[in-house]
């Protein structure tokens, strides 16, 4: 009888909903919704965001490169809560789901998927340093401590925020955008529903590809990889074009995520990237091998430079000084971030002295009404226990003294703000360039040994980018909200649970990570690893430079001052001399020193077929393009995201792996039957 009641009146509140138009900011709806904040889309919202923090350690280890889960959870939310709200009672999670609890959802998705900055950069290349222990299991409390002071500072801070960025600037936020509009298509009609549904089936069955192909291919290597190369070498007795595989890495594998990665990224990147790898490890690095400049392809060795530590620095100088030169050149932006964060600091520390700020604890000039703002209470007493806390942490757990950890949590909250303007405005969030700013600042400050230096540049980093991405990713799901007219409390609530999720999966992946690859951790040349570990590579080797005299080949040091320059000349090019309708055509640096960086040249060969894949598409059906292009993306970084896990725990029970030879070469023949 309940359950017929309830669905009697859902019925009605479905009828009357299709004769309500959703405006800018949803307030019609707002009466239909009298929850925002529900444990079901809390939860769901959660779980979904933990598929993608499995997507985006996979891909931070491999390039450094993640994705946000806010279209991913915004479809596959709706998609799960939708037809379950229809047929469950209210007491088992059944009742209307509308687009402001679908906000909700999406909101907890995107804080539990996007906690890996760390643990794909700044963490990783503390062991590589030996600055943590051997065996991560024994830095759990420290990693569980550290990781809950980024995702709680994040969240406490982003709230003041949201007034300077989202209302007054009222920046677009392109991504967050087109997740509100999204949210409101999938709620304003029938056809709404219908066309998300079909969103969801595509995203459903590109993730099955992804997972059970790569599933396969743990222990069937003709599904992970070909080495094409090598058999034609092999064939045509060429001895060049085998050591192209063997010594370059020039074969092709079946890498869904970046497959994926190709089909949403700008042609300029994806081949400017190709570009960069294809420079110095297709030309410039075989060329220079051959006339005994360099001694292999890969690695790091004390008998001679490789092709990979000699083009390391110039990468590394592409990507900081071409960042920095877009900040730069972008100065109207830059001074408004530093501006306005700094105003916006004064006003926070204002009112957490004023006490009658903490009794009324809500702010007069938020066109959101009060009961549905977030109370300085709340906040207000989070962002000090937080601060508290992280001093806490970094003193005890890794030896920083407590003022330089305010130094950096100062140094952590300013950068955030020229992190959300640019962000804000171009949807490019330069933690790249946040977090080697703060090491620069921390080389020089002194300590007890150049190992305590080096922990205490690393953690600085791992501060300030960590609460840029956490700050960038909580305002932008606070800016869905503004667009659907959502309670920034009820998004706050939703946070909350979505950094509890975040916390454990982020802590628990990484170590699974670290046990079944312990080429992640470890600096032994004779690991063999299957993530090229970019980031982190770039990470540990500006550590060293900045605070030891690390040994660079001359030629190296001559090209990186050359490609210092290009970083520096082509987005000034870019930005005033070429007009904006070719800018989609122009050289991304930044991906061109990716490349250089990059010790997978599958990887970039994945992204150009993906995005080729993509052209085509878009010419011959743009309506399907534009429907189902992100929908096939994500289910492709999400299906081997899960199944790479799937593997981890695999190479760590002991499994074979391979139960088959065919198509293993030579090279690899003790690692097949």
């Amino acid at each position: 009888m309940a359950s017929e009641e309830n669905r009697d009146n859902y019925e009605a509140l479905e009828m009357k909903r299709t004769e309500v138009q959703v405006d800018d900011t949803g307030s019609e709806l707002s009466a239909l919704e009298e929850f925002q904040f529900t444990w079901r889309s809390a939860i769901i919202g959660s779980l979904l965001g933990c598929f993608v923090a499995a997507s985006n350690m996979y891909l931070g280890l491999k390039i450094g490169w993640s994705f946000g889960a806010s279209l991913f959870g915004a479809i596959f939310s709706f998609a799960i809560i939708k037809p379950l709200s229809r047929v469950l009672p209210i007491w088992a999670g059944g009742g209307y789901f509308g687009p402001k609890e679908n906000c909700s959802a999406q909101t907890a998705a995107t804080t539990a998927g996007g906690l890996s900055a760390g643990f794909v950069s700044g963490i990783p290349a503390m062991y590589k340093l030996g600055l943590l222990s051997a065996d991560p299991m024994n830095d759990l409390a420290a990693l569980i401590m550290w990781t809950l002071s980024a995702a709680f500072y994040g969240l406490f801070f982003a709230i003041p925020l949201r007034k300077h960025f989202v209302i007054k600037q009222d920046l677009v936020f392109p991504t967050p955008r087109a997740a509100a509009e999204t949210i409101k298509s999938l709620h304003s009609t029938v056809e709404g529903e219908k066309g998300a549904m079909k969103k969801a089936y595509w995203m459903l069955i590109a993730f099955g590809i992804s997972f059970v192909w790569t599933l396969l291919a743990f222990f069937v290597p003709v599904f992970d990889t070909i080495h094409w190369l090598y058999f034609i070498g092999t064939a045509v007795g060429n001895a060049n074009i085998v050591a192209a595989d063997q010594v370059w890495r020039w074969w092709f594998t079946f890498d869904f995520p970046f497959f994926g990665a190709g089909l949403m990224t700008p042609g300029a990147t994806v081949l400017s990237m190709f570009a960069g790898q294809f420079i110095g490890f297709g030309i410039a690095g075989p060329l220079m091998m051959a006339n005994g400049a360099l001694i292999s392809g890969f690695g790091f060795t004390a008998n001679g430079p490789t092709g990979q530590s000699w083009f390391l620095w110039p990468g590394i100088a592409l990507m900081v000084f071409s960042s920095f030169t877009e900040l730069f050149i972008r100065y109207d932006v830059l001074w408004l971030a530093i501006k306005g964060g700094c105003i916006e600091l004064v006003n926070i520390f204002r009112r957490l002295l004023n006490k009658d700020a903490w009794a009324d604890a809500e702010d007069d000039d938020d066109p959101v009404p009060k009961y549905e703002q977030v109370p300085l209470l709340w906040w207000g007493t989070g962002l000090l226990a937080s601060v508290i806390f992280t001093c806490f942490v970094m003193g005890f757990m890794f030896g920083m003294p407590v003022y330089q950890s305010l130094i950096a949590i100062i140094l952590s909250f300013m950068l955030s703000f020229i992190g959300l303007q640019a962000s804000g405005q171009t949807d490019i969030n330069p933690l790249g360039s946040i977090g080697k700013v703060t090491q620069l600042v921390f080389a020089k400050i002194p300590a007890e040994s150049v190992k305590a230096v080096q922990k205490n540049n690393l953690m600085a980093g791992n501060m300030a980018a960590s609460a840029a991405a956490q700050s960038v990713d909580m305002v932008g799901d606070l800016k869905t909200g503004h667009l659907l007219g959502a309670s920034p409390r009820s998004q706050f609530l939703a946070q909350m649970v979505g950094s509890v999720f975040a916390v454990i999966i982020s802590v628990a992946l990484f170590i699974l990570y670290a046990k079944a690859y312990p080429c992640i951790i470890s600096n032994d040349p004779n690991l063999k690893c299957a993530f090229g570990l970019t980031a982190v590579t770039a990470w540990q080797k500006v550590t060293e430079i900045l605070t030891t005299n690390l040994d660079v080949p001359q030629g190296s040091i001559y090209f990186t001052i050359v490609c210092a320059i290009l970083g520096v000349i082509g987005p000034v090019v870019r930005h005033f001399f070429v007009p904006e309708k070719y800018h989609e055509y122009y050289p991304n640096f930044n991906a061109i020193g990716i490349g250089f960086i990059n010790t997978l040249p599958e990887i970039p060969l994945a992204m150009v077929i993906g995005w080729v894949a993509s052209a085509i598409w878009r010419k011959s059906s743009p309506n399907s393009w534009t429907n189902y292009m992100y929908s096939i993306a994500g289910g492709l970084i999400a299906g081997q995201g899960i199944s790479a896990v799937i593997q981890a725990v695999l190479n760590l029970s002991g499994k074979a792996g391979y139960v088959t030879g065919f198509s293993c070469y030579e090279q690899l023949i003790s690692e097949c039957p």
